[in-house]
């Protein structure tokens, strides 16, 4: 009985064992993502200049879904990477849309005041619409091809080298070829009270509030 406890107490280690194993071997930056494939959840927000933006007209652009919050550290680390894009391709079949996460419209606006940023935000003050993506934290970006499905989810600040080669590689098949992962860096975590600062923790490192 004994000898018995001790062979189930040696393999149960060697499990433990071998998925840690696995895991330790993974790329933390590569997570996979349930939305991938699937059609973009659909939306109809106000935009912080109090008009409206229905996704589905948008369909036949490509189209970056960027979630992001005036509080989020690593959201500002990114930002000039979305002013690039979106003069690189405007009138290029592009759409980059902001969707400001447990923020207020003030604030929001005050950051693209200082920031600058020539493309729509919307809000999204019950956070339906984050919570229909799967959004953990901010920044993420979800790419949309023309077709209307998400064919990549970014979580953390992008670079120009990520962005523009899914875009063009979305521009040049005319419907997206991007795998099927979801690219961690880094992303700012929320609490309940969404007026208060981040607690940063450092460069692209997560922050929870």
């Amino acid at each position: 009985m004994k000898r018995w406890k001790a062979l189930v107490a040696l393999a149960l280690a060697a499990a433990f064992l071998g998925v840690l194993g696995f895991g330790l071997t993974r790329d933390a930056q590569v997570l996979p993502s349930a939305i991938i494939g699937q059609k973009a959840p659909q939306f109809d927000l106000e935009t912080l200049d109090g008009d409206s933006i229905d996704l589905s007209s948008l369909q036949g652009q490509v189209v970056l879904l960027n979630f992001w919050a005036s509080w989020c550290i690593p959201c500002r680390e990114e930002h000039p990477v979305l002013e690039m894009a979106d003069k690189r391709y405007d009138g290029k079949g592009v759409r980059l849309i902001g969707v400001v996460y447990q923020d207020t419209r003030s604030n929001a606006r005050r950051f693209l005041e200082q920031h600058g940023g020539g493309w729509p935000s919307v809000l999204d003050p019950s956070s339906r619409v984050a919570i229909s993506y799967g959004v953990y934290g901010v920044p993420e970006t979800y790419f949309v091809d023309p077709t209307g499905r998400v064919v990549q989810k970014h979580v953390g600040p992008l670079t120009w080298d990520l962005l523009s080669s899914t875009v063009d590689s979305l521009l040049a098949s005319g419907k997206g070829a991007a795998p099927d992962t979801t690219a961690a860096s880094g992303t700012a975590g929320v609490g309940a009270d969404a007026a208060a600062g981040p607690e940063a923790t450092g460069s692209g490192a997560r922050t929870q509030r």
